[in-house]
């Protein structure tokens, strides 16, 4: 015979048996909330360095030199608005989000550039007037990067990012002279 306090024990729930359910529901409630409206913000901070035109542009390129020049062109672009933030003797709490943001797409374009120029050398494409381009505007922007550099105090909170667009168009520089170096020039077409 079960004693009746044993018995009062199995046949009554306890709270252990009855908080699962409740904490499963609430950590499902909880979980979809997170998917739902923490998650797309986090996502949505994680920016392509290409307009909605500049890409279509890229898609429409049809030999990878014109691609090339295109990429050189948008990290000029991206260069040029980073001067002129810099000019501006207005300073906004999103200055240096604008500033970051602008050397970030600097970056990829030029190392976007320096991947076409790397596959075509592999490839032995004609790519050789994509890389003179980008070499002739790698040169300058170079340049201008090197004296913002040496004007931009040492305090200044985007100078990491500053270096390394310094490194990123070294690199593509360095992989310009090896591309030249590598590709055969086109065939000279002999008149008969």
């Amino acid at each position: 015979m079960i004693d009746s306090t044993l018995k009062s024990q199995i046949c009554k729930p306890s709270v252990a048996s009855v908080a699962p359910p409740r904490l499963c529901v609430f950590l499902g409630v909880l979980c979809s909330f997170a998917v739902l409206f923490v998650l797309p913000p986090l996502a949505a901070q994680d920016k392509d360095h290409l307009t909605a035109v500049e890409a279509d542009k890229i898609r429409e390129a049809e030999y990878p030199a014109y691609r090339i020049k295109l990429f050189s062109d948008f990290a000029a672009d991206r260069l040029t608005k980073f001067k002129y933030e810099l000019s501006r003797g207005r300073a906004d709490r999103q200055r240096l989000i604008r500033l970051r943001s602008l050397l970030d797409g600097y970056i990829g374009c030029l190392e976007d550039a320096t991947e076409l120029v790397e596959i075509g050398r592999m490839r032995q494409q004609d790519i050789l007037k994509g890389v003179e381009e980008l070499e002739k505007r790698a040169t300058e922007m170079l340049a201008e990067l090197e004296a913002i550099e040496k004007t931009t105090p040492a305090s200044a909170a985007y100078k990491d990012d500053l270096r390394d667009a310094i490194l990123s168009t070294r690199e593509a520089l360095e992989e310009v002279e090896r591309a030249k170096q590598e590709i055969a020039p086109p065939p000279v077409r002999r008149k008969p």
